[in-house]
Protein backbone atom coordinates (compact mmCIF):
# COMPACT_ATOMS: atom_id res chain seq x y z
CA UNK A 1 0.00 0.00 0.00
CA UNK A 2 1.47 3.59 -0.75
CA UNK A 3 1.64 6.32 1.60
CA UNK A 4 -1.31 8.40 1.08
CA UNK A 5 -0.26 12.20 0.19
CA UNK A 6 -2.30 15.42 -0.02
CA UNK A 7 -1.58 18.36 -1.71
CA UNK A 8 -2.00 21.39 0.35
CA UNK A 9 -1.67 25.26 0.12
CA UNK A 10 -0.62 27.42 2.47
CA UNK A 11 -1.95 30.28 1.30
CA UNK A 12 -4.60 31.11 -0.55
CA UNK A 13 -6.17 33.60 -2.73
CA UNK A 14 -8.57 36.37 -1.11
CA UNK A 15 -11.26 34.47 -3.86
CA UNK A 16 -10.28 31.19 -2.02
CA UNK A 17 -10.68 32.79 1.29
CA UNK A 18 -14.17 34.24 0.83
CA UNK A 19 -15.55 30.49 -1.01
CA UNK A 20 -13.96 29.35 2.83
CA UNK A 21 -16.00 32.10 4.50
CA UNK A 22 -19.32 31.64 2.20
CA UNK A 23 -19.20 27.64 2.76
CA UNK A 24 -18.64 28.56 6.72
CA UNK A 25 -22.22 30.51 6.20
CA UNK A 26 -23.81 27.79 3.86
CA UNK A 27 -22.99 24.92 6.60
CA UNK A 28 -24.16 27.58 9.27
CA UNK A 29 -28.01 27.84 7.87
CA UNK A 30 -27.60 24.10 7.29
CA UNK A 31 -27.21 23.65 10.62
CA UNK A 32 -29.95 26.64 11.78
CA UNK A 33 -32.54 24.85 9.16
CA UNK A 34 -32.64 21.35 10.67
CA UNK A 35 -32.81 22.86 14.06
CA UNK A 36 -36.03 23.86 12.88
CA UNK A 37 -35.50 27.27 10.88
CA UNK A 38 -38.71 27.86 8.14
CA UNK A 39 -38.45 26.62 5.02
CA UNK A 40 -37.96 29.82 3.06
CA UNK A 41 -35.24 30.49 5.49
CA UNK A 42 -32.31 32.51 3.68
CA UNK A 43 -31.48 35.67 1.85
CA UNK A 44 -33.86 38.05 1.40
CA UNK A 45 -35.92 38.24 -2.06
CA UNK A 46 -33.62 40.06 -5.02
CA UNK A 47 -36.03 38.71 -7.69
CA UNK A 48 -34.71 35.14 -7.91
CA UNK A 49 -36.65 33.98 -4.91
CA UNK A 50 -39.90 34.28 -6.25
CA UNK A 51 -38.75 32.97 -9.47
CA UNK A 52 -37.04 29.90 -8.40
CA UNK A 53 -39.89 29.91 -5.90
CA UNK A 54 -42.67 29.74 -8.53
CA UNK A 55 -40.68 26.85 -10.76
CA UNK A 56 -41.33 24.78 -7.20
CA UNK A 57 -45.03 25.38 -7.37
CA UNK A 58 -44.75 22.75 -10.25
CA UNK A 59 -47.96 20.46 -9.32
CA UNK A 60 -45.88 17.52 -10.11
CA UNK A 61 -44.11 17.87 -6.97
CA UNK A 62 -46.89 18.48 -4.74
CA UNK A 63 -46.74 16.09 -2.12
CA UNK A 64 -42.89 15.42 -2.44
CA UNK A 65 -39.76 17.01 -1.06
CA UNK A 66 -37.63 19.74 -2.81
CA UNK A 67 -34.23 20.63 -1.41
CA UNK A 68 -32.85 23.52 -3.98
CA UNK A 69 -29.13 25.71 -3.02
CA UNK A 70 -27.44 28.59 -4.65
CA UNK A 71 -24.34 29.96 -4.31
CA UNK A 72 -22.00 32.17 -5.51
CA UNK A 73 -19.18 29.99 -6.71
CA UNK A 74 -16.17 32.57 -5.79
CA UNK A 75 -17.36 33.99 -2.68
CA UNK A 76 -20.15 31.10 -1.48
CA UNK A 77 -22.40 33.40 -0.44
CA UNK A 78 -25.72 31.67 -0.79
CA UNK A 79 -28.03 33.23 -3.16
CA UNK A 80 -31.25 30.67 -2.89
CA UNK A 81 -31.86 28.00 -0.38
CA UNK A 82 -35.12 26.02 -0.11
CA UNK A 83 -35.57 22.72 2.46
CA UNK A 84 -31.19 22.79 2.03
CA UNK A 85 -30.41 20.95 5.00
CA UNK A 86 -33.45 18.20 4.39
CA UNK A 87 -31.89 14.72 3.81
CA UNK A 88 -33.27 13.20 0.41
CA UNK A 89 -32.53 10.51 -2.15
CA UNK A 90 -29.59 11.72 -4.35
CA UNK A 91 -29.71 8.88 -6.61
CA UNK A 92 -26.51 9.52 -9.13
CA UNK A 93 -25.27 12.34 -7.47
CA UNK A 94 -24.01 10.21 -4.40
CA UNK A 95 -21.07 10.10 -7.67
CA UNK A 96 -20.01 13.83 -6.91
CA UNK A 97 -18.27 12.51 -3.11
CA UNK A 98 -17.04 9.44 -4.47
CA UNK A 99 -15.60 10.95 -7.59
CA UNK A 100 -14.15 14.08 -5.72
CA UNK A 101 -12.45 11.62 -2.87
CA UNK A 102 -11.06 9.27 -5.69
CA UNK A 103 -9.62 12.19 -7.34
CA UNK A 104 -8.12 13.01 -4.01
CA UNK A 105 -7.12 9.93 -2.31
CA UNK A 106 -6.18 7.81 -5.29
CA UNK A 107 -5.21 10.80 -7.59
CA UNK A 108 -5.61 11.87 -11.21
CA UNK A 109 -2.19 9.54 -12.52
CA UNK A 110 -3.62 6.78 -10.82
CA UNK A 111 -3.68 3.41 -13.06
CA UNK A 112 -5.04 0.20 -12.29
CA UNK A 113 -2.89 -2.77 -12.84
CA UNK A 114 -3.85 -6.41 -14.12
CA UNK A 115 -1.12 -9.10 -13.90
CA UNK A 116 0.00 -12.25 -14.96
CA UNK A 117 2.52 -13.79 -12.60
CA UNK A 118 3.70 -17.76 -11.89
CA UNK A 119 4.97 -19.79 -9.48
CA UNK A 120 6.95 -22.71 -9.75
CA UNK A 121 10.00 -23.74 -12.25
CA UNK A 122 10.38 -23.09 -15.54
CA UNK A 123 12.04 -25.79 -18.01
CA UNK A 124 12.34 -24.90 -21.86
CA UNK A 125 8.44 -24.10 -22.70
CA UNK A 126 7.07 -25.63 -20.00
CA UNK A 127 5.93 -23.99 -16.70
CA UNK A 128 6.04 -26.55 -13.78
CA UNK A 129 3.59 -24.17 -11.31
CA UNK A 130 0.71 -22.30 -11.81
CA UNK A 131 0.04 -19.02 -13.55
CA UNK A 132 -2.17 -16.44 -12.36
CA UNK A 133 -4.26 -13.55 -13.05
CA UNK A 134 -4.19 -10.75 -10.95
CA UNK A 135 -6.87 -8.08 -10.69
CA UNK A 136 -6.49 -4.45 -8.65
CA UNK A 137 -10.03 -3.12 -9.53
CA UNK A 138 -9.76 -2.19 -12.79
CA UNK A 139 -13.67 -2.12 -14.45
CA UNK A 140 -12.26 -0.79 -17.88
CA UNK A 141 -10.30 -4.44 -19.27
CA UNK A 142 -11.89 -4.81 -22.20
CA UNK A 143 -10.86 -8.69 -24.06
CA UNK A 144 -8.74 -7.51 -26.22
CA UNK A 145 -6.54 -6.72 -23.04
CA UNK A 146 -6.71 -9.97 -22.03
CA UNK A 147 -5.93 -11.71 -25.31
CA UNK A 148 -2.67 -8.85 -25.18
CA UNK A 149 -1.71 -10.24 -21.61
CA UNK A 150 -1.87 -13.98 -23.47
CA UNK A 151 -0.04 -12.60 -26.11
CA UNK A 152 2.67 -11.60 -23.95
CA UNK A 153 2.90 -14.72 -21.72
CA UNK A 154 3.38 -16.78 -24.99
CA UNK A 155 6.10 -14.15 -26.34
CA UNK A 156 8.18 -15.04 -23.03
CA UNK A 157 8.10 -18.49 -24.08
CA UNK A 158 5.70 -20.50 -22.00
CA UNK A 159 3.77 -22.72 -23.81
CA UNK A 160 2.43 -25.38 -21.20
CA UNK A 161 1.58 -24.85 -17.77
CA UNK A 162 1.35 -28.20 -15.62
CA UNK A 163 -0.30 -26.41 -12.57
CA UNK A 164 -3.48 -24.15 -12.38
CA UNK A 165 -4.72 -20.88 -13.99
CA UNK A 166 -5.84 -18.83 -10.66
CA UNK A 167 -7.98 -15.98 -10.85
CA UNK A 168 -6.26 -13.44 -7.97
CA UNK A 169 -9.37 -11.22 -7.17
CA UNK A 170 -8.49 -10.93 -3.19
CA UNK A 171 -7.62 -7.05 -3.76
CA UNK A 172 -11.08 -6.61 -2.98
CA UNK A 173 -13.55 -8.30 -0.72
CA UNK A 174 -15.56 -11.04 -2.20
CA UNK A 175 -19.40 -8.91 -1.61
CA UNK A 176 -19.99 -8.20 -5.07
CA UNK A 177 -23.61 -6.48 -4.83
CA UNK A 178 -24.36 -3.12 -2.19
CA UNK A 179 -26.41 -2.44 0.15
CA UNK A 180 -30.36 -2.50 -0.78
CA UNK A 181 -29.53 -3.19 -4.39
CA UNK A 182 -33.13 -4.41 -6.12
CA UNK A 183 -33.33 -7.85 -6.12
CA UNK A 184 -35.12 -7.64 -9.46
CA UNK A 185 -31.57 -5.38 -10.94
CA UNK A 186 -29.72 -8.65 -10.69
CA UNK A 187 -29.13 -9.32 -14.14
CA UNK A 188 -29.40 -5.50 -15.46
CA UNK A 189 -25.71 -4.19 -16.53
CA UNK A 190 -26.08 -1.03 -14.00
CA UNK A 191 -26.49 -3.23 -11.10
CA UNK A 192 -23.16 -5.41 -12.47
CA UNK A 193 -21.33 -7.40 -9.06
CA UNK A 194 -17.97 -5.94 -8.07
CA UNK A 195 -14.53 -7.75 -8.30
CA UNK A 196 -11.15 -6.58 -8.40
CA UNK A 197 -10.83 -9.07 -11.47
CA UNK A 198 -13.79 -8.17 -13.91
CA UNK A 199 -14.07 -7.76 -18.03
CA UNK A 200 -16.13 -4.86 -19.89
CA UNK A 201 -17.91 -5.88 -22.99
CA UNK A 202 -17.73 -2.49 -24.60
CA UNK A 203 -16.00 1.53 -24.94
CA UNK A 204 -18.31 2.55 -22.33
CA UNK A 205 -16.56 0.05 -19.76
CA UNK A 206 -19.82 -1.53 -18.79
CA UNK A 207 -17.61 -4.35 -16.73
CA UNK A 208 -19.12 -7.20 -15.19
CA UNK A 209 -21.63 -7.85 -18.57
CA UNK A 210 -21.78 -9.42 -21.34
CA UNK A 211 -23.62 -8.11 -24.52
CA UNK A 212 -26.45 -10.67 -25.93
CA UNK A 213 -27.82 -10.30 -29.38
CA UNK A 214 -30.78 -12.20 -30.79
CA UNK A 215 -31.44 -11.95 -34.39
CA UNK A 216 -34.61 -13.42 -36.26
CA UNK A 217 -34.09 -16.27 -38.27
CA UNK A 218 -35.37 -16.10 -42.21
CA UNK A 219 -38.25 -18.19 -41.72
CA UNK A 220 -41.41 -18.34 -39.14
CA UNK A 221 -40.61 -21.28 -36.55
CA UNK A 222 -36.61 -20.99 -36.63
CA UNK A 223 -34.77 -20.17 -33.30
CA UNK A 224 -33.19 -16.68 -33.40
CA UNK A 225 -29.69 -16.42 -33.94
CA UNK A 226 -27.65 -15.42 -30.70
CA UNK A 227 -24.19 -14.16 -29.92
CA UNK A 228 -22.23 -13.13 -27.47
CA UNK A 229 -19.97 -10.29 -26.91
CA UNK A 230 -17.57 -11.32 -25.87
CA UNK A 231 -17.85 -14.77 -27.29
CA UNK A 232 -17.22 -17.02 -24.40
CA UNK A 233 -18.35 -20.46 -22.43
CA UNK A 234 -18.52 -19.26 -19.12
CA UNK A 235 -22.59 -18.03 -19.71
CA UNK A 236 -25.02 -20.12 -20.95
CA UNK A 237 -27.80 -19.54 -23.37
CA UNK A 238 -31.25 -21.04 -23.34
CA UNK A 239 -32.50 -19.92 -26.51
CA UNK A 240 -36.53 -20.81 -25.88
CA UNK A 241 -37.62 -17.65 -28.45
CA UNK A 242 -39.44 -18.07 -31.98
CA UNK A 243 -39.21 -16.32 -34.91
CA UNK A 244 -42.56 -15.29 -36.34
CA UNK A 245 -44.27 -13.99 -39.50
CA UNK A 246 -43.63 -10.56 -40.17
CA UNK A 247 -45.64 -7.64 -38.91
CA UNK A 248 -46.52 -9.81 -35.41
CA UNK A 249 -45.56 -7.91 -32.44
CA UNK A 250 -41.81 -8.01 -31.04
CA UNK A 251 -41.88 -10.18 -27.68
CA UNK A 252 -38.70 -11.07 -27.63
CA UNK A 253 -36.52 -11.36 -23.85
CA UNK A 254 -32.77 -11.58 -22.40
CA UNK A 255 -32.67 -12.43 -19.08
CA UNK A 256 -30.01 -14.45 -16.57
CA UNK A 257 -31.87 -17.06 -14.55
CA UNK A 258 -31.12 -16.29 -10.39
CA UNK A 259 -28.16 -17.59 -9.60
CA UNK A 260 -26.70 -18.82 -12.45
CA UNK A 261 -24.94 -18.11 -15.59
CA UNK A 262 -27.75 -18.81 -17.60
CA UNK A 263 -29.26 -16.68 -20.26
CA UNK A 264 -32.18 -17.40 -21.23
CA UNK A 265 -33.68 -15.95 -24.07
CA UNK A 266 -37.39 -15.93 -24.90
CA UNK A 267 -40.74 -13.94 -26.54
CA UNK A 268 -41.40 -14.28 -30.22
CA UNK A 269 -39.74 -11.79 -32.69
CA UNK A 270 -40.93 -11.16 -36.32
CA UNK A 271 -39.16 -11.91 -39.52
CA UNK A 272 -37.10 -8.79 -40.53
CA UNK A 273 -37.20 -7.18 -36.77
CA UNK A 274 -33.99 -5.67 -35.98
CA UNK A 275 -31.76 -7.73 -33.56
CA UNK A 276 -33.07 -7.48 -29.98
CA UNK A 277 -29.32 -6.25 -28.25
CA UNK A 278 -29.12 -6.33 -24.22
CA UNK A 279 -26.36 -5.73 -21.80
CA UNK A 280 -26.78 -8.65 -19.25
CA UNK A 281 -24.52 -8.90 -15.94
CA UNK A 282 -22.66 -12.23 -15.37
CA UNK A 283 -22.58 -13.89 -11.77
CA UNK A 284 -19.65 -13.79 -10.39
CA UNK A 285 -17.21 -11.69 -12.75
CA UNK A 286 -13.89 -13.19 -11.46
CA UNK A 287 -14.64 -16.61 -13.64
CA UNK A 288 -15.93 -14.65 -16.45
CA UNK A 289 -13.05 -12.65 -16.64
CA UNK A 290 -10.29 -15.74 -16.02
CA UNK A 291 -12.35 -17.67 -18.55
CA UNK A 292 -12.13 -15.39 -21.61
CA UNK A 293 -8.38 -14.82 -20.35
CA UNK A 294 -8.03 -18.89 -20.65
CA UNK A 295 -9.37 -18.73 -23.99
CA UNK A 296 -6.99 -16.43 -25.23
CA UNK A 297 -3.99 -18.27 -23.70
CA UNK A 298 -5.24 -21.68 -25.86
CA UNK A 299 -5.71 -19.27 -29.06
CA UNK A 300 -1.80 -17.91 -28.62
CA UNK A 301 -1.36 -21.94 -28.01
CA UNK A 302 -0.21 -21.84 -24.04
CA UNK A 303 -2.00 -25.01 -23.16
CA UNK A 304 -2.86 -25.07 -18.97
CA UNK A 305 -2.85 -28.42 -17.80
CA UNK A 306 -4.39 -28.09 -14.40
CA UNK A 307 -8.11 -26.42 -13.31
CA UNK A 308 -9.06 -22.95 -13.18
CA UNK A 309 -9.55 -21.82 -9.46
CA UNK A 310 -10.62 -18.36 -8.21
CA UNK A 311 -10.09 -15.97 -5.49
CA UNK A 312 -6.83 -17.42 -4.39
CA UNK A 313 -3.87 -14.96 -3.28
CA UNK A 314 -0.77 -14.84 -5.43
CA UNK A 315 1.78 -15.98 -3.12
CA UNK A 316 4.81 -13.49 -2.57
CA UNK A 317 7.61 -15.64 -4.77
CA UNK A 318 5.40 -15.34 -7.59
CA UNK A 319 7.51 -13.73 -10.94
CA UNK A 320 5.54 -10.85 -12.95
CA UNK A 321 5.11 -12.56 -16.82
CA UNK A 322 2.69 -9.51 -18.17
CA UNK A 323 0.99 -6.49 -17.27
CA UNK A 324 -1.48 -4.17 -18.18
CA UNK A 325 -1.99 -1.16 -16.86
CA UNK A 326 -5.26 0.93 -17.53
CA UNK A 327 -5.77 4.57 -18.37
CA UNK A 328 -5.22 7.20 -15.82
CA UNK A 329 -7.85 7.92 -13.46
CA UNK A 330 -8.25 11.57 -14.86
CA UNK A 331 -9.24 9.84 -17.96
CA UNK A 332 -11.37 7.33 -16.22
CA UNK A 333 -13.31 9.82 -15.09
CA UNK A 334 -14.76 10.80 -18.79
CA UNK A 335 -16.88 7.36 -19.25
CA UNK A 336 -17.66 7.33 -14.78
CA UNK A 337 -19.36 10.48 -15.01
CA UNK A 338 -20.70 11.58 -18.19
CA UNK A 339 -22.21 8.21 -18.61
CA UNK A 340 -22.87 7.78 -14.61
CA UNK A 341 -21.23 4.35 -14.84
CA UNK A 342 -22.29 2.53 -11.28
CA UNK A 343 -19.41 -0.16 -11.31
CA UNK A 344 -16.54 2.14 -11.87
CA UNK A 345 -18.34 4.41 -8.77
CA UNK A 346 -18.12 1.14 -6.45
CA UNK A 347 -14.55 0.23 -8.12
CA UNK A 348 -13.36 3.58 -7.17
CA UNK A 349 -14.64 2.84 -3.57
CA UNK A 350 -13.25 -0.29 -3.02
CA UNK A 351 -9.95 0.97 -5.02
CA UNK A 352 -9.89 4.05 -2.31
CA UNK A 353 -10.28 1.20 0.70
CA UNK A 354 -7.75 -0.32 0.01
CA UNK A 355 -5.09 2.91 -0.86
CA UNK A 356 -5.88 3.80 2.89
CA UNK A 357 -6.36 1.13 5.01
CA UNK A 358 -5.39 -2.05 2.97
CA UNK A 359 -9.00 -3.16 2.74
CA UNK A 360 -10.95 -3.35 -0.34
CA UNK A 361 -14.45 -3.02 1.10
CA UNK A 362 -17.17 -1.12 0.69
CA UNK A 363 -16.88 -0.17 4.58
CA UNK A 364 -13.62 0.92 4.27
CA UNK A 365 -14.22 2.98 1.11
CA UNK A 366 -17.23 4.67 2.27
CA UNK A 367 -15.25 5.26 5.75
CA UNK A 368 -12.07 7.19 3.69
CA UNK A 369 -14.64 8.82 1.37
CA UNK A 370 -16.38 10.01 4.34
CA UNK A 371 -13.10 11.81 6.39
CA UNK A 372 -12.20 13.01 2.77
CA UNK A 373 -15.63 14.88 3.01
CA UNK A 374 -15.12 16.09 6.41
CA UNK A 375 -11.97 17.52 5.65
CA UNK A 376 -13.42 19.45 2.98
CA UNK A 377 -15.62 20.93 5.58
CA UNK A 378 -18.67 18.90 4.91
CA UNK A 379 -20.64 17.73 7.86
CA UNK A 380 -21.32 13.77 7.42
CA UNK A 381 -23.58 13.85 10.57
CA UNK A 382 -26.34 15.46 8.43
CA UNK A 383 -25.90 12.49 5.22
CA UNK A 384 -25.60 8.95 4.95
CA UNK A 385 -23.48 7.34 1.78
CA UNK A 386 -24.68 3.37 1.42
CA UNK A 387 -22.69 2.85 -1.74
CA UNK A 388 -20.23 4.74 -4.65
CA UNK A 389 -22.63 4.64 -6.76
CA UNK A 390 -26.28 6.58 -5.97
CA UNK A 391 -27.91 2.78 -6.71
CA UNK A 392 -28.56 2.05 -2.83
CA UNK A 393 -32.25 3.90 -2.04
CA UNK A 394 -30.35 4.28 1.33
CA UNK A 395 -28.59 7.08 0.21
CA UNK A 396 -29.03 10.55 2.01
CA UNK A 397 -27.84 13.94 1.33
CA UNK A 398 -28.67 17.25 1.56
CA UNK A 399 -28.67 20.05 -1.19
CA UNK A 400 -26.62 22.11 0.90
CA UNK A 401 -24.19 19.48 1.96
CA UNK A 402 -23.62 18.31 -2.32
CA UNK A 403 -23.41 22.53 -2.79
CA UNK A 404 -20.93 22.64 -0.02
CA UNK A 405 -18.78 20.27 -1.50
CA UNK A 406 -18.89 21.92 -5.16
CA UNK A 407 -17.73 25.22 -3.44
CA UNK A 408 -15.02 23.38 -1.68
CA UNK A 409 -13.45 21.61 -4.13
CA UNK A 410 -12.64 24.46 -6.18
CA UNK A 411 -9.47 25.19 -4.66
CA UNK A 412 -8.27 21.21 -5.50
CA UNK A 413 -5.45 20.53 -7.52
CA UNK A 414 -6.94 18.09 -9.51
CA UNK A 415 -10.16 20.53 -10.02
CA UNK A 416 -9.89 21.09 -13.71
CA UNK A 417 -9.50 17.55 -14.54
CA UNK A 418 -12.62 16.41 -12.49
CA UNK A 419 -15.18 19.48 -13.80
CA UNK A 420 -14.15 18.70 -17.31
CA UNK A 421 -15.53 15.30 -16.49
CA UNK A 422 -19.17 16.53 -15.55
CA UNK A 423 -21.51 16.43 -18.52
CA UNK A 424 -22.27 19.73 -20.21
CA UNK A 425 -25.75 20.83 -21.14
CA UNK A 426 -26.90 20.25 -24.83
CA UNK A 427 -23.51 18.86 -26.35
CA UNK A 428 -24.19 16.51 -27.96
CA UNK A 429 -21.17 14.31 -27.78
CA UNK A 430 -21.25 11.02 -25.49
CA UNK A 431 -18.56 12.10 -23.67
CA UNK A 432 -18.76 15.40 -23.37
CA UNK A 433 -22.46 16.12 -22.99
CA UNK A 434 -23.05 12.59 -21.48
CA UNK A 435 -26.54 12.55 -19.54
CA UNK A 436 -27.16 16.28 -20.39
CA UNK A 437 -26.51 15.92 -24.00
CA UNK A 438 -30.29 16.64 -25.06
CA UNK A 439 -31.25 18.85 -22.23
CA UNK A 440 -31.31 22.90 -21.88
CA UNK A 441 -31.08 22.93 -25.56
CA UNK A 442 -31.59 26.52 -27.21
CA UNK A 443 -31.40 28.16 -24.06
CA UNK A 444 -28.10 30.16 -21.90
CA UNK A 445 -27.61 26.86 -20.23
CA UNK A 446 -26.92 25.32 -23.29
CA UNK A 447 -22.76 24.42 -23.52
CA UNK A 448 -22.73 26.30 -20.21
CA UNK A 449 -24.17 24.16 -17.57
CA UNK A 450 -22.37 21.45 -15.92
CA UNK A 451 -24.15 19.03 -13.47
CA UNK A 452 -24.10 15.73 -12.62
CA UNK A 453 -27.71 14.17 -13.10
CA UNK A 454 -29.26 11.75 -10.79
CA UNK A 455 -32.23 9.31 -11.29
CA UNK A 456 -34.50 6.63 -9.55
CA UNK A 457 -37.80 5.78 -9.51
CA UNK A 458 -39.22 9.11 -7.28
CA UNK A 459 -36.15 11.03 -6.92
CA UNK A 460 -34.17 12.98 -9.57
CA UNK A 461 -31.29 15.60 -8.76
CA UNK A 462 -29.19 17.90 -10.54
CA UNK A 463 -26.01 19.50 -9.36
CA UNK A 464 -23.23 21.25 -10.52
CA UNK A 465 -21.88 24.73 -11.92
CA UNK A 466 -23.40 27.88 -14.47
CA UNK A 467 -22.47 31.27 -15.13
CA UNK A 468 -25.27 33.63 -15.11
CA UNK A 469 -25.83 36.12 -18.08
CA UNK A 470 -23.39 38.65 -16.38
CA UNK A 471 -20.49 36.24 -16.21
CA UNK A 472 -20.85 35.11 -12.82
CA UNK A 473 -20.20 31.44 -11.73
CA UNK A 474 -22.80 30.15 -9.13
CA UNK A 475 -23.12 26.59 -7.83
CA UNK A 476 -26.37 24.68 -7.35
CA UNK A 477 -27.91 21.48 -6.33
CA UNK A 478 -31.48 20.59 -6.54
CA UNK A 479 -32.61 17.04 -5.08
CA UNK A 480 -36.26 16.53 -5.67
CA UNK A 481 -37.94 13.17 -3.81
CA UNK A 482 -41.13 11.39 -3.33
CA UNK A 483 -43.17 12.59 -6.62
CA UNK A 484 -45.40 9.92 -8.76
CA UNK A 485 -44.58 11.98 -12.33
CA UNK A 486 -41.95 9.88 -14.30
CA UNK A 487 -39.92 12.94 -14.55
CA UNK A 488 -39.44 16.40 -13.15
CA UNK A 489 -36.15 16.90 -15.17
CA UNK A 490 -37.67 20.00 -16.73
CA UNK A 491 -38.11 21.50 -13.17
CA UNK A 492 -34.31 21.18 -12.79
CA UNK A 493 -33.90 22.56 -16.41
CA UNK A 494 -36.14 25.31 -15.31
CA UNK A 495 -33.88 26.01 -12.12
CA UNK A 496 -31.12 26.03 -14.23
CA UNK A 497 -32.02 27.89 -17.72
CA UNK A 498 -33.28 30.87 -14.60
CA UNK A 499 -29.71 31.39 -13.36
CA UNK A 500 -28.15 31.34 -16.69
CA UNK A 501 -30.42 33.50 -18.13
CA UNK A 502 -30.20 36.43 -15.42
CA UNK A 503 -28.21 38.94 -13.74
CA UNK A 504 -28.08 37.34 -10.15
CA UNK A 505 -25.58 40.34 -8.62
CA UNK A 506 -27.90 42.89 -9.97
CA UNK A 507 -31.18 41.44 -8.95
CA UNK A 508 -32.09 41.62 -12.98
CA UNK A 509 -33.89 37.73 -13.32
CA UNK A 510 -35.37 36.48 -16.03
CA UNK A 511 -38.04 33.97 -14.84
CA UNK A 512 -38.68 30.41 -16.79
CA UNK A 513 -41.68 30.99 -19.79
CA UNK A 514 -44.76 29.80 -18.49
CA UNK A 515 -45.24 25.71 -17.65
CA UNK A 516 -47.17 24.98 -20.66
CA UNK A 517 -43.78 26.67 -23.46
CA UNK A 518 -41.27 25.61 -21.01
CA UNK A 519 -38.77 22.85 -23.24
CA UNK A 520 -39.24 20.32 -21.37
CA UNK A 521 -36.56 17.14 -21.35
CA UNK A 522 -37.55 14.20 -23.37
CA UNK A 523 -39.99 11.86 -21.25
CA UNK A 524 -37.59 9.85 -18.42
CA UNK A 525 -37.69 6.08 -17.63
CA UNK A 526 -37.57 5.98 -13.82
CA UNK A 527 -33.75 5.30 -14.03
CA UNK A 528 -30.44 7.17 -14.77
CA UNK A 529 -31.34 7.44 -18.44
CA UNK A 530 -26.96 6.44 -19.00
CA UNK A 531 -27.95 2.88 -17.56
CA UNK A 532 -30.44 2.09 -20.17
CA UNK A 533 -29.05 0.29 -23.27
CA UNK A 534 -29.37 -0.21 -25.88
CA UNK A 535 -29.12 4.35 -26.34
CA UNK A 536 -31.89 5.74 -24.51
CA UNK A 537 -32.83 9.57 -24.53
CA UNK A 538 -31.54 11.32 -22.16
Amino acid sequence: MRPVTRTTQTRKSPAVRATALGLAALLAWTVQGLAGAPADAGPSDTGLKGAIDEILTDPRLDGGAAGVVVADATTGATLYQRDGGDRLMPASNTKIPTSVAAMALLGPDHRFRTEVLATGRRYADTLHGDLYLRGTGDPTTLAADYDRLAARVAAAGVRRVTGRLVGDDTHFDANRLGRSWAADDESSYYSAQISALTLAPDTDYDSGTVIVEAAAAGAPGQRPAVTLTPRNDYVRVDNRATTVGSGRPDTLTIERAHGTNTLVISGEIPVGASPTKEWITVDEPTGYATAVFADALAAHGVRVEGPTRLGLRTPASARPVAAHESMPLRQLMHPFMKLSNNMHAEALTKAVGYEVSGSGSWDAGLAAVGAYLEKEGVDTSRLRQADGSGLSRMNLFPAGQLAALLLAVQDAPWYADWYASLPVACDPDRLVGGTLRRRMCDTPAALNARAKTGTLTGASALSGYVTDAAGRRLVYSVVLNNHLASSVKDVEDAIVVTLASSDTAAGAITGPAPRAERRAAPPAAPLECGWLKPEAPC
